[in-house]
């Protein structure tokens, strides 16, 4: 698609018009249409279809990724054609959420299926040291789906507190392969507490090549094994989080693992004096070639038709992410914080080519996923989230209920297309998102009864939750 007609589409995608990608079932070569194209068509649920077996599950997270960072939601620049592709198999959902504006809060609400700050760990955003972490008594997607007969496995970016007191392994999951923190140099593994953080299960594993191939290289193997039952694999990469580092980049990146080594373990990661919006767009392909690699093997194993793929991110996108029209960025509750990216696919039961503007957000999927495999949540440990399997197999309607979010310093809450949020300076704002994404227009003046109404259910929430 010519680049002229991507810019003027930016403007419309996030008004309602939705963008849109197509292409052919999963099973063939799909070549994804330009965005906006007709071909892509509001979700409609597929009954009475599928083999009826319990799915696989591969639920893809990247990380820092912006709403519109790829180029089937309408980034002028970035070629994302597997990702894209991916869209055109399934279900591409224009108005999903992450569960946080930070990493850590996010996977920890998609991990329990409840807000963040129902949890102590939770209240941190993002995990900073080695005190904090998800409590392994804790109920999660992982052990609920194994109690129900699921394998597990976590591949990548864990983020939800270190050894010895926290790990994948010792919340649910069978396998663990990555890292404990939320950044890491993608060469010489020198992580967030200024050591070596790459591991299988509790080991150190020792490999110095780029970080996204190695995760690559693990997935395409655990999807390609012989599994005697149903499986569930988070890959959380870390792509495109910074350190602002290609895979051609080994001198840059020696440079920044010399600074962590010197104590300057901040400074060398969050890499303020490097980067550009070029390397940012080489890091996005390469995520996009490298969950190609992966959707190839499952097709080759034979498993595509029953295995759930899905595809988001963990929070809204910074620096040199492309977010348009959406305003704000990670950490804050604005639009562009916490909206991102979102595909579904399942070809044994969902159609190709769908596009979907439910509101959706990550605790939700937890809800969901445990469903479509069987397993019952703890009813010590309720769900916030709500199941949208019936939406999708059966032609239910959507759940209906309000979407909240608490960081210190923001608060919002979306009822429908109406959202309330509250900034840093303590000032309550009133948006109608169907008629104003970038959050421009503040009716808060002009509907104080509702702006009333919205801030009261988001305290009555909020009363629930832990104290900061």
């Amino acid at each position: 698609m010519p680049e002229i007609s991507r810019r003027a589409f930016a403007g419309l995608v996030g008004a309602g018009a939705a963008g849109a990608v197509a292409g052919t079932a999963a099973t063939a070569e799909a070549a994804p249409a330009a965005v906006g194209s007709p071909a892509e068509r509001p979700f409609q649920a597929r009954h009475g279809s599928g083999s009826g077996k319990r799915p696989n599950v591969l639920f893809i997270l990247g990380d820092d990724l912006g709403w519109a960072d790829l180029s089937s939601y309408g980034a002028p620049h970035i070629r994302t054609p597997h990702l894209d592709r991916l869209a055109a198999q399934g279900v591409r959902f224009t108005d999903a959420y992450s569960g946080s504006a930070t990493c850590s809060p996010t996977r920890f609400s998609l991990y329990t299926g409840r807000f963040p700050g129902r949890t102590q760990g939770g209240l941190a955003e993002p995990i900073g040291n080695r005190t904090q972490g998800l409590d392994p008594n804790h109920p999660t997607l992982a052990s609920l789906l194994k109690k129900a007969g699921y394998s597990t496995a976590l591949i990548g970016k864990w983020h939800c507190g270190w050894l010895p007191d926290y790990s994948p392994t010792k919340s649910g999951w069978d396998e663990f392969f990555g890292n404990f923190g939320g950044a890491l140099e993608y060469f010489s593994k020198m992580g967030q507490l200024g050591d070596y953080d790459l591991y299988e299960g509790d080991a150190t594993y020792k490999d110095l090549r780029y970080y996204t191939t190695v995760l690559t290289e693990r997935a395409v193997d655990y999807v390609g094994r012989k599994h005697d039952r149903p499986w569930l694999l988070n890959l959380n990469f870390t792509t495109p989080h910074w350190p602002w580092i290609g895979e051609n980049d080994e001198e840059a990146a020696a440079g920044i693992a010399d600074r962590i080594r010197s104590g300057d373990v901040l400074g060398g990661l969050k890499h303020d004096d490097g980067g550009s919006v070029e390397k940012y767009k080489e890091m996005v392909e390469n995520l996009d070639a490298s969950v190609g690699k992966v959707l190839d093997a499952l097709r080759r194993s034979g498993q595509e038709d029953n295995t759930v793929v899905i595809f988001a991110s963990d929070n809204g996108g910074e620096r040199f992410s492309y977010q348009w029209p959406l305003s704000g960025a990670k950490s804050q509750l604005l639009e562009g914080g916490i909206r991102v990216p979102t595909i579904l696919r399942w070809p044994d039961r969902i159609r190709a080519r769908q596009v979907s503007h439910e509101p959706v957000y990550s605790p939700d999927w937890t809800a969901t996923l445990l469903e479509l495999g069987g397993a019952r949540p703890d009813p010590a440990y309720p769900l916030d989230g709500h199941s949208f399997a019936g939406y999708l197999l059966r032609g239910e309607r959507a759940p209906r209920h309000d979407l909240f979010w608490r960081v210190r310093g923001n608060r919002a809450l979306r009822r429908g297309d109406w959202k309330y949020y509250r900034d840093s300076a303590g000032k309550d704002h009133l948006f109608n998102l169907a008629a104003d994404q970038r959050e421009q227009a503040d009716l808060a003046a002009q509907r104080p009864e509702l702006l009333a109404e919205l801030r009261a259910a988001w305290e009555a929430t909020n009363s629930g939750l832990l104290p900061y």
